[in-house]
């Protein structure tokens, strides 16, 4: 129960947002951060009420992968 509680605690806190930011500055500081490797998982990203519906986009993979579902 404590851990439960501390993690609500915190992150009505926003405790997470802030160590993230903080987190950030410090690997950008030290070299460390290069945002031409980064992903975006969407898992992550919340989808603002629907959005809007893009086209769909051409793969650049040369082989289809499996499905894994």
């Amino acid at each position: 129960m404590t851990a439960w509680r501390r993690l609500r605690d915190w992150t009505e806190a926003g405790v997470w947002p802030q160590l993230h930011e903080v987190l950030l500055a410090e690997l950008r500081a030290a070299g460390l951060l290069d945002m031409n490797d980064a992903a975006v998982d969407a898992s992550h990203v919340r989808a603002l009420k629907g959005g809007l519906t893009p086209d769909l986009r051409q793969s650049t993979a040369r082989v289809r992968a499996a499905s894994t579902t």
